[in-house]
């Protein structure tokens, strides 16, 4: 028995559990909570990696200062590179290795989930068979039809999700400090970047148009989480800056005015003694 054979029979087991509760929609209901318990499980790793990609972001100016300092010197651009993250404790690849520990569970859920190992695929949601596809469901009754608007839903709940994706994204953007006069940024290419992977959200919706009904369950289910996860590993990090810098700033100015106090008292009082 295969990997695949022995998760799709205990989705199985657990869709025959809670089927009291959902009826015919027993299934699908399963693989949106086993979706959920395993991104729950994985959700260390996740923090891991937010916790990389916000170290990464604090040397961010410091790297591009380093950039325009050497930036006809490669060999003293690497070093000095080297020496910041090792004098910070962290490293370029910060965060990416949970991340890729991650990997290997999606591409098993996913697989689980498109094949219908342990007749997983063997189901319906509202009628619609979790082995169906888009296209099934647009000939059996069109667009609005009884499974049509199924895929409906689904295409709604990721259109929904890349959108907040794509308007956080923007709002991080406007958030952050602009680059110094004559600097080039603090990693190149960046920018662009920022703008355009939240529009790969919207491209989910083209894979669930393509998979099986389970598969697009489960592609709706992760994507939602994942948007929540960022959204709360990585709250207020578009204004941490700004408020750091006012703080200095509102601490600076009582200091600077006793201290010029201070100082002009002693030279009256010599004044006047020397008069």
């Amino acid at each position: 028995m295969s990997v695949f054979d022995f998760l799709g029979e205990a989705l199985t087991h657990g869709a025959e559990a809670i089927e009291p509760l959902f009826g015919t929609a027993a299934m699908a209901a399963a693989i949106v909570l086993c979706t959920l318990a395993v991104r729950a499980a994985l959700h260390p790793l996740a923090r891991a990696a937010a916790r990389g990609e916000r170290a990464r972001a604090a040397l961010a100016p410091q790297l591009a200062d380093l950039q325009r300092k050497h930036r006809n010197d490669p060999e003293r651009l690497q070093r000095a590179v080297a020496d910041l993250y090792a004098g910070a404790g962290s490293s370029p690849l910060a965060g990416c290795l949970p991340t890729l520990l991650q990997l290997p569970v999606f591409f098993v859920m996913y697989h689980l989930f498109s094949t219908g190992a342990g007749g997983v695929l063997d189901h319906t949601l509202l009628g619609a068979p979790l082995g169906g596809h888009w296209s099934q469901a647009l000939a059996d009754g069109g667009v609005f039809g009884p499974h049509g608007r199924v895929y409906l839903v689904l295409f709604a709940l990721v259109a929904a999700v890349a959108t907040w994706n794509d308007r956080r994204a923007r709002a991080t953007v406007a958030a952050s400090p602009a680059p110094a006069a004559g600097g080039d940024g603090a990693v190149p290419g960046m920018a662009s970047m920022t703008k355009v992977l939240p529009l790969l959200s919207f491209g989910t919706l083209i894979t669930v148009a393509v998979v099986p009904l389970a598969a697009g369950l489960y592609m709706v289910t992760t994507t939602a989480w994942t948007a929540g996860e960022r959204a709360l590993l990585h709250r207020g990090a578009g204004t941490s800056g700004g408020g750091a810098e006012a703080a200095g700033n509102a601490a600076a100015k009582p200091a600077g005015k006793p201290a010029g106090k201070a100082a002009a008292k002693p030279a009256e009082g010599t004044v006047t003694a020397s008069r």
